[in-house]
């Protein structure tokens, strides 16, 4: 998925303030236009007497594409939106927001940062992650729900040859492989990813279990030489969980097991469509904060 915070990267707001109406349309535009980018996009109301709305989107400053898309949207929405950008402070949001976070329980979980060592439980598997610069706090209902279907599955079966994909943080393979006590290979397509999941892998204290390589999505040869798998995890987004369903179907082993987040709840039913095209059946759901996670199984 795109991520829980942005560590200390600079950041520019994209920011465009206007009557109610118009501002929701160019939210719709711009939402389903950098959807796929994973930018936080925010509205909200800046002047309640006049009904004026302002839409921010934030991204990484040296990408200079993201202001041309944004006023080329704006362009062909026609309307007469005041708009301006500004950089923002260049500040560790990660560190500055997890330190403020409480210990996340998920299932038998309890996903904290080093500043909260002192409040692991006895009777729950502790899962330290630290500020970073990848995806995965625990704190996102996307990380929770998966953490918690793992947990419901592995009471079901014991899978031996399990896939994270799209790792981040690798909060996902560490809490599957203190779990399982199984391998599990963990893929990012960011380098910077791969580097933080294998630090946090080390961290966790199972870096014999987790192996953690950049791959470009379910191309890469490191995925086609795994396969099958017993289990896949898939954190990212719906539209590329759809785009990847004929891939991911090829490398889950007969009776496998799917377990999807980063899926809206209104976009449910068309991940459903998807899978069930690719001959799995739905299991479950579990639905946390707007967002839901799914089992499949082959």
């Amino acid at each position: 998925m795109s991520t829980d915070g942005a560590g200390a990267h600079r950041q520019v707001r994209y920011f465009a303030s206007g009557p109610r109406n118009e501002a929701e349309a160019l939210y719709t535009r711009l939402d389903a236009a950098f959807e796929d980018d994973g930018l936080p996009l925010s509205i909200f109301e800046v002047d309640e007497a006049k009904a004026i709305h302002e839409i921010s989107l934030y991204a990484p400053a040296d990408d200079t594409s993201i202001e041309r898309r944004f006023r080329d949207i704006l362009r062909d929405l026609g309307q007469a939106l005041q708009v301006g950008s500004e950089v923002l402070p260049e500040i560790d949001w990660v560190a500055h927001t997890l330190a403020g976070l409480k210990p996340v329980a998920a299932g038998p979980f309890l996903v904290h940062g080093a500043h909260d060592r002192v409040k692991r439980r006895p009777g729950l598997i502790p899962i330290e992650i630290e500020a970073g610069l990848a995806f995965g706090t625990g704190h996102h209902g996307t990380t929770a729900g998966c953490l918690e279907m793992i947990a419901r599955l592995a009471r079901q079966r014991c899978p031996r040859h399990i896939l994270d994909l799209g790792t981040g943080s690798g909060v996902l393979a560490i809490g599957t492989a203190k779990l399982l006590r199984k391998p599990v290979l963990a893929t990012d397509i960011d380098p910077v990813a791969t580097r933080v999941a294998a630090a946090n892998a080390r961290l966790n204290g199972v870096a014999a279990l987790v192996r953690t390589v950049t791959a470009p999505g379910m191309s890469s040869a490191v995925i086609r030489n795994s396969a099958p798998f017993d289990l896949v995890v898939a954190n990212i987004l719906a539209r590329p969980l759809i785009g990847l369903a004929p891939a991911i179907a090829r490398a889950v082993a007969p009776g496998g097991s799917l377990v999807l987040s980063g899926i809206l709840a209104e976009q449910r039913r068309a991940v459903l469509a998807a899978y069930a095209g690719q001959r799995f059946a739905h299991v479950a759901t579990i639905w946390r904060e707007g967002w839901v996670t799914i089992q499949f199984r082959r």
